[in-house]
């Protein structure tokens, strides 16, 4: 089966915290890999003939996941002429803008990709920039109750948050969290979209303990190299245990926000966030492009961003940045995870033996880019080491079980492997990959040879 074709509809999946509290499954228990795409702004940029050429290309690239925004702009409409709001109230919701909303999230779910919905943008709840400012406790919770009564038969997750610090209006945030459990029959899983600020990049920082927030979701934000692995080994030693994603790693051919440049991040880059992301214990990535969040059509006028903004100005049509590099590649992220039970991975660095390479180009707090990530089945059965560089790592065997080790390299960018060899499993072994250089990544992996895991997809779960 091709890796993107779905294998049900996901109308009426619940999707549920592991009791691990590392990963999601639905119902029945199955787990759920979370990959996302993000299009912030699909309910108001695309027509349903867009909507479905969008969707297919993303259900091929093999994401499992929509990330939206309901709510961004109380000015702006949709394609068809209508508004998210009758005159800015949040208790007069527009049934014609909803209706366009329903299309989306149905047909979404009809092919096999969830939605991570965002209620609001963060202006909406406590201006910084903007005049839009329109919620308090009272129709923040009325208008939650609304959104999770409507979609409580979809198979959706709620992002709170909008991109802002919750500042004063932490109350504003928790008041439409309840309402959206009210109005779901708490059937849905919430979580709170917090700023790309590195000094408190995740939700985890302002409402771990609260009870609404089911897992954790970070903003590793829009900078070259940007340690994202730090950020998921935070949420990861957390007490009580919650799922924890980077929702919004590096955006493919975004500014690094960081450089007077301006200089864009290029596949590696998004790979490189994906892989330290999930092999340092997250549940689950958010993918996303500078020109895709924001659907660029040079022919219509630009929703959030122009000219006047160049750190985050897009420069390619949307139809062609769909098939960008870091895009196509994100399948192959996922393919390598479906192939071996990955909810059982845990973070464990110390598979390496001694100093790894730390080569390259200096990242935010000192961090080098050519930062090895490793990650070890919870029963010893294999392991999964990330090389950005392709530089050679030195491995404990011993951190494995079984007598016999298969040895094998994952390309990252085309899903292929090469074989390396079967060894005693004693000792220390040196690898050094096929390819070296700033952007030749590769991935180890090392596996009990009795296992016999598979190489290439024969289904999806």
């Amino acid at each position: 089966m091709a890796l993107g074709k779905a294998t049900s509809p996901l109308r009426g999946v619940r999707f549920k915290v592991n009791p691990s509290g590392r990963y999601f499954t639905n119902q029945d228990g199955q787990p759920f890999f979370y990959l996302a795409d993000t299009a912030w702004s699909i309910f108001k940029r695309l027509n349903h003939e867009e909507l479905e050429e969008y969707l297919q290309n993303r259900l091929a690239k093999g994401f499992t996941v929509i990330q939206a925004y309901v709510l961004r702009g109380l000015r702006v409409p949709d394609l068809y002429g209508e508004l998210t709001l009758l005159n800015g109230d949040p208790t007069t919701p527009n049934e014609a803008f909803f209706k366009n909303v329903d299309y989306v999230v149905n047909r979404a779910n009809q092919l096999g990709l969830a939605m991570a919905l965002v209620t609001s943008w963060g202006e909406h709840v406590k201006q910084v920039m903007s005049n839009e400012q329109i919620f308090n406790p009272d129709n923040a919770h009325t208008f939650g109750r609304f959104l999770g009564d409507r979609y409580r038969d979809n198979a959706v997750m709620w992002l709170l948050g909008g991109d802002r610090v919750p500042l004063e209006g932490k109350e504003v945030w928790c008041s439409m969290a309840r309402g959206l459990k009210e109005g779901s029959g708490n059937s849905h899983l919430m979580s709170y979209h917090g700023p790309g600020n590195w000094e408190t990049p995740s939700s985890s920082y302002w409402f771990h303990e609260e009870p609404w927030l089911d897992f954790n979701t970070i903003q590793s934000g829009h900078g070259w190299t940007v340690p994202n692995y730090r950020f998921v080994a935070h949420d990861y030693q957390l007490v009580p245990v919650k799922p924890t994603i980077d929702m919004e790693a590096r955006y493919e051919n975004h500014p690094d926000v960081r450089c007077n440049t301006y200089k864009r991040m290029n596949g590696h880059q998004v790979r490189e966030a994906a892989y330290w992301a999930l092999l340092a214990g997250a549940a689950g990535h958010g993918y996303g492009c500078n020109d895709i969040w924001q659907l660029f059509d040079e022919n219509r006028t630009p929703y959030l961003n122009d000219r006047t903004y160049p750190n985050t100005y897009p420069n390619t049509d949307w139809h062609q940045a769909m098939d960008f590099e870091g895009a196509r590649t994100m399948q192959w992220v996922r393919k390598l995870f479906m192939l071996r039970p990955w909810h059982n991975l845990i973070p464990d660095q110390s598979v390496l033996a001694g100093e790894q390479g730390e080569q390259g180009e200096q990242g935010e707090q000192g961090e080098q880019e050519d930062h090895t990530q490793a990650a070890r089945a919870e029963d010893g059965s294999y392991v999964v080491v990330y090389l950005p560089f392709g530089s050679p790592v030195s491995i404990h065997l011993d951190r494995l079980h079984g007598k016999r080790i298969r040895a094998l390299w994952y390309n990252p960018k085309n899903g292929k492997w090469i074989k390396i060899g079967r060894f005693t499993n004693n000792g220390i072994s040196d690898f050094s990959p096929p390819t070296a250089g700033e952007e030749e990544d590769w991935v180890l992996v090392l596996e009990d040879e009795t296992r016999d895991y598979p190489l290439e997809l024969t289904q999806l779960e």
